[in-house]
């Protein structure tokens, strides 16, 4: 494939179809191939998935220029589905969640646990994501390096769709750290102006989670895009909290999640 490829696993559930109609809404920016993966565990499944999958790509209500293929990988979608993007050379995973269940409530989303197995950055989408022009791109960043690697590929992603970038962070009442904020949303305007990215920054001093915080402040200004990055270093890393409940909004909102720790470019 010659230009923007973007991989998206299918579990032949509405959820698969879902991030596949994502996918092809973002196709229609910019040039872009797509490829339907899925994921077995054994060779004897090939034949029948390769019909599914094949029927799949034949039903795609596309426009002629997006390239659509499909894949089989045998392996586990926690191991595999990263090294498999990576090989390919994909820009982005755009992948369906079913949310939360009870269980993975109190162990970890599965969604931090595969975002955590790739360098490439994930599109999460949730099965009533609605399939709209991007308006407002929310951006969280803390006092870590490792999460302002998400601004770069906000910007980009927002030149895409013509829309707004909304850094936000908690306000440092420490002077230091405050001193050492300010610093941090220089950089970041100086790499805005220079690409012509619209944005906004904005400070939250109120009460309460940073979660909570983020999701209230994209609700007061119609944001409708989450954009972050994953750099827990905790020993179980997919319990991060965070990180899980914004990828798994309750706005049902896409959210742009890359794994910092092994991130290293700019994707878009």
């Amino acid at each position: 494939m010659n230009h923007n490829l973007y991989i998206v696993p299918h579990d032949f559930t509405p959820i698969g179809d879902a991030a596949l109609k994502y996918a092809i809404h973002l196709g229609k920016k910019i040039r872009v191939d797509i490829q339907i993966v899925h994921l077995i565990s054994d060779k004897s499944k090939t034949m029948a998935t390769k019909q599914k999958l094949e029927k799949i790509v034949q039903s795609i209500d596309k426009p002629s220029y997006i390239k659509c293929e499909s894949k089989i990988i045998i392996g586990s979608i926690f191991e595999d589905l990263g090294k498999h993007a990576k090989k390919e050379g994909a820009q982005l995973i755009i992948m369906g969640t079913h949310g939360l269940s009870i269980t993975q409530k109190l162990f970890g989303s599965n969604v931090i646990k595969v975002v955590t197995s790739s360098e490439v950055p994930f599109l999460i989408i949730q099965k009533d994501t609605k399939i709209e022009e991007v308006k407002k791109i929310v951006a969280p960043i803390d006092m870590t390096k490792e999460s302002l690697q998400i601004t770069g590929p906000a910007g980009d992603l927002s030149k895409i769709f013509h829309s707004e970038v909304h850094v936000i962070a908690e306000k440092e009442t420490d002077e230091i750290l405050s001193r050492k904020q300010s610093n941090r949303f220089s950089l970041i305007k100086d790499q805005y102006d220079e690409k012509e990215v619209k944005y906004h920054f904005q400070l939250i001093n109120e009460r309460g989670s940073f979660q909570s915080k983020v999701i209230e402040y994209a609700k007061k200004n119609n944001a409708n895009f989450f954009a972050l990055a994953y750099h827990s270093e905790s020993l179980f890393a997919m319990l991060d909290t965070f990180a899980q409940n914004i990828a798994i909004n309750e706005l049902k909102a896409p959210c742009l999640i890359l794994n910092a720790k092994s991130a290293s470019k700019l994707y878009f």
